[in-house]
């Protein structure tokens, strides 16, 4: 059974995710807020596996509470949803290193996004997708050779930004997920980077 707190300052959008949500007999609902210093507070004692979370909101927003749950829980699952493409938001999430970004009319969406999010892969609309790599761009050169990065790790740095988890990466590339697990660990140190989900925009701001 996958755990989900959801907040969202409209008590109407929190009863509908809450009814679609558990419509899967796989997930199920253990609280709901309003705020971002609810979802901080929540989040805290509730400990979901994914946290569902709108970004505009009084008092403290998704993006704040995002970086505030994160910073104490480096492994929180966070999956954005709200009704804003906004260029500015999509890099702020980007950047937060939280695990999605959905716009609420995607509602199809919502419970497949919710269950690859749990299972460690990052998940971003289609609309979203397809504006990262404009939005990301940096003029600099750069060269993965500069940070010791092999050829097999960057086919699997590249693998992860296109949202392969460690057992599609494996199956491509003809290794077991524990080998593909060390080669990450490794990529991320050399890196500095948090997790997979900035390893991929680290991808997309270099290309």
């Amino acid at each position: 059974m996958i755990t989900i707190l959801i907040v969202d300052d409209d008590i109407l959008v929190t009863t509908a995710l809450k009814t679609i949500l558990e419509s899967d007999e796989a997930l199920t609902v253990i609280g709901t807020g309003s705020d971002g210093r609810d979802a901080a507070h929540m989040y805290k004692k509730l400990r979901p596996d994914v946290l569902l979370m709108d970004i505009r909101m009084k008092d403290m927003n998704g993006l704040d509470a995002s970086e505030q749950i994160l910073t104490r829980y480096p492994d929180a699952k966070i999956l954005l949803l709200t009704t804003f493409s906004d260029d500015e938001y999509i890099v702020k999430a980007l950047k937060s290193g939280v695990k999605g970004y959905l716009l609420k009319q995607d509602y199809e969406s919502i419970i497949p996004a919710i269950k690859a999010v749990h299972t460690g892969q990052t998940v971003f609309g289609n609309e979203i997708v397809s504006r990262i790599p404009g939005l990301l761009e940096q003029k600099e050169d750069f060269h993965y050779r500069d940070y010791e990065i092999g050829e097999k790790e960057f086919q699997i740095i590249t693998l992860i930004a296109e949202g392969l988890n460690n057992k599609e990466i494996a199956g491509r590339l003809c290794l077991s997920e524990g080998t593909v697990r060390n080669y990450l660990s490794d990529i991320l140190n050399k890196l500095n980077l948090r997790d997979r989900t900035q390893l991929a925009i680290f991808y997309y701001r270099h290309r």
